[in-house]
């Protein structure tokens, strides 16, 4: 099993790789300021790229956002708005705020950034690797098309790809099984970073040219794939990502035939271990609700 570990970048995930390309090819068409809505990654990621770029942000957040992704957009010097209970609330909001001079950063819906994302794979065939199977965390499905990008540039199109989405976030999962792109009715996982309840349309369509199988997570899965990632590698990712993880500490058939298996490890800037633990607990006990959610640290 090989890790590809995204959760070293500066900003604590992969989004900086497609968010800082589409950043810089904005600023040479002209940006004077760029509109953002995350439900944490995305934002903090577009904050540090106009921070290094010299241009101001602003982020609409959902109320679902943790303090401590809230934070971190903040220490790089961007604007925070909170509005609404899901990613598509912030969005739609954010979308008011254009004017001419500004553009919008969609956090995973645009070709630009799944050229950034596609970089993985470069890098990963420049170390001599070639995997049998690529597993990632799906949420609104850029990484997931920058992903099949780098493998069909690299001549890897028959490599399969692990999609995973934990239960009450799989809007990926939604459509494959309904036969059409389709949208959750809401999100209820504590994995709001992937809370986009419809994945991006190339996301979906690709399903239909490349080897992608769906696989969905409980919350718990996620979280304790989250706390065993933290004592084997002594690294803290977000539940997000936890949930691509948990197919490690819980393998799927999919993997029994496989000689190497790429995780990537996107990351995760939003929590603590001791919200992760929280978590934990309250998943153990089977008590977790949406108050709950909103009381944990």
């Amino acid at each position: 099993m090989w890790l590809k570990v995204e959760a070293l970048q500066p900003t604590g995930s992969f989004k900086l790789r497609g968010i800082g390309n589409v950043c810089q090819k904005y600023l040479l068409n002209g940006a004077g300021r760029f509109i953002s809505s995350s439900g944490g990654n995305a934002g903090i990621a577009v904050a540090y790229s106009g921070r290094k770029l010299g241009i101001p942000v602003t982020v609409v957040v959902p109320e679902s956002t943790t303090k401590r992704a809230i934070e971190a957009i903040k220490q790089e010097n961007a604007e925070v708005i909170i509005k609404g209970k899901t990613w598509q609330d912030a969005h739609n909001y954010s979308a008011t705020l254009t004017d001419r001079s500004s553009v919008y950063i969609h956090p995973f819906d645009n070709p630009l950034i799944w050229t950034g994302h596609s970089t993985i794979i470069d890098e990963v065939i420049k170390s001599n690797l070639f995997p049998d199977v690529v597993i990632l965390s799906v949420g609104g499905g850029g990484l997931l098309c920058g992903t099949i990008e780098g493998l069909r540039r690299n001549e890897m199109i028959n490599v399969p790809i692990l999609a995973v989405e934990t239960d009450g976030a799989d809007s990926l999962s939604a459509s494959i099984k309904a036969g059409q792109h389709i949208e959750l009715e809401d999100i209820k996982s504590i994995a709001t970073s992937l809370g986009a309840k419809k994945v991006a349309t190339a996301a979906y369509d690709w399903c239909h040219k490349h080897e992608v199988i769906s696989h969905v997570v409980s919350d718990k899965d996620s979280v304790d794939a989250c706390l065993q990632f933290s004592i084997d590698h002594r690294l803290l990712v977000e539940p997000a990502c936890g949930a691509s993880l948990s197919t490690l500490y819980n393998p799927v058939e999919v993997l029994t035939d496989k000689e190497n298996i790429l995780v990537i490890v996107c990351g995760g800037a939003g929590v603590t271990f001791a919200q992760i633990d929280a978590w934990k607990q309250l998943l153990d006990n089977n008590i977790i609700d949406e108050d709950v959610k909103e009381s944990v640290p």
